[in-house]
């Protein structure tokens, strides 16, 4: 029997289809949770962080930490354990990972026109058109760049990417379930010998991209009968030391043969291949008023390996610390609005763990004081050695791991 995937638009009946065809044949629902829960055993990473790649927005840390990629990767790894089994439907985006060339799969979407997905949101939530169709966009939004994301263009509803397409404003639940099942059927998405290897390449690249995202490295890999292809879509200095590194570490991967690199379409963009050094501080928020400044110090860090995001006064820095979760905080205390001392005080009451190093061209001895009492890691004056505040910057981080390793 054949693996049925199933996109849906926002309030295009997806949870009927779903509940009909389970109901009707013998198809396991994978639930996305399954798959998360997967992921988070392979990765030591949340929940939340997981999940939060099928959201549009992206934290603006993610170029230094690559927790996006990292948790498709695992996300990956988990979907491809699963299917090892058969008649399975899986709903949601997350099919999209499954490659094409894996002909057992069949590839459903569910649409429906704006009016009607409107419709059934006010009628099913009890919510406003106006907030039913910030819901659908949302969703939309997300669906998009989750595809995007995975290369595989922007526009979820492109017919290519299915091999069927359902009106579901023009189709009952019933007439929809019954074309998806007599189409499962069908010898031509059988599974065969082919799609079996097919099958057996994905979870041999899905283990091998888990080996590199686990070093650090965001590159694209291929399987083949064991032969390993990796495409680097970004520009690097060194290219050669990158490829040697990454086939050392994908020749220890079971069941690899060999290892071949090439560069891709986005090798020559103005965009530097970054691997992901996880002793190196890679999430800090820079808080300061001066923004020459705060710039200039920010783009040094980066110069070092260091990711960091600014924030030019305590209000939105406050904000960035609920949206973002930075580590490790640089915090000038003279600020307009809310000044360093209150930023502290609240940041140290909602997020303990963040470590707070105070950096400021005004501090008085009472005002160290004050801030060690409420926890502040260091307390630093300006001007500071770019070479004393790196130091600084990786005691405060290797702190922040150490609760990270003990909780």
């Amino acid at each position: 029997m054949s693996v049925i995937t199933l996109v849906g638009a926002a309030f295009s009946n997806k949870s009927s289809v779903v509940g009909e065809l389970l109901a009707g044949s013998h198809f396991r629902s994978i639930d996305l949770q399954e798959i998360v829960a997967g992921a988070v055993r392979t990765s030591g990473m949340t929940e939340a962080k997981i999940t939060g790649a099928f959201s549009a927005k992206t934290s603006v840390f993610n170029r230094f930490t690559h927790e996006k990629e990292r948790s498709v990767a695992h996300l990956r790894l988990a979907l491809a354990n699963i299917m090892v089994d058969d008649n399975l439907l899986i709903a949601g985006p997350i099919g999209f990972l499954i490659p094409e060339k894996i002909s057992h799969v069949l590839r459903v979407c569910l649409v429906a026109e704006l009016k009607y997905r409107i419709q059934q949101a006010t009628q099913r939530e009890g919510i406003s058109e106006k907030n039913a169709l910030q819901q659908i966009r949302q969703q939309d939004e997300d669906l998009a760049a989750w595809l995007e994301m995975l290369n595989l263009g922007e526009d979820p509803w492109t017919p290519g990417l299915y091999d069927i397409v359902i009106p579901m404003d023009k189709t009952e639940v019933a007439a929809a379930t019954a074309l998806i099942l007599e189409k499962a059927q069908s010898d031509v998405v059988a599974k065969t010998a082919h799609s079996e290897a097919s099958l057996a390449d994905f979870l041999l690249a899905a283990q091998v991209d888990v080996q590199l995202a686990q070093e650090g490295h965001n590159v694209e890999v291929d399987a083949k009968n064991g032969a390993i292809t990796l495409t680097i879509n970004k520009n690097v200095l060194m290219l050669a030391r990158l490829e040697e590194d990454l086939k050392s570490i994908v020749e220890k991967v079971p069941g690899v043969t060999s290892v071949t690199t090439k560069i891709g379409k986005g090798f020559h963009q103005p965009d530097i291949y970054r691997r992901y050094d996880f002793e190196m501080p890679s999430k800090v928020l820079l808080v300061d008023d001066e923004r020459d400044f705060v710039q200039t110090l920010s783009e040094r860090l980066i110069m070092r390996d260091m990711g960091s995001a600014v924030a030019y006064d305590g209000e939105s820095a406050l904000t960035m610390i609920k949206d973002e979760e930075p580590e490790v905080m640089i915090l000038d205390l003279r600020m307009p609005g809310i000044d360093g001392i209150e930023v502290l005080r609240q940041v140290k009451t909602s997020n303990p763990d963040i470590e707070v190093i105070v950096l400021t061209g005004h501090g008085t001895e009472k005002d160290k004081d004050l801030c060690m009492d409420l926890g502040a890691f260091a307390f630093l004056q300006k001007p500071v050695d770019i070479q004393l505040l790196s130091k600084t910057l990786m005691a405060a981080n290797e702190k922040v791991q150490g609760k990270k390793m003990r909780s």
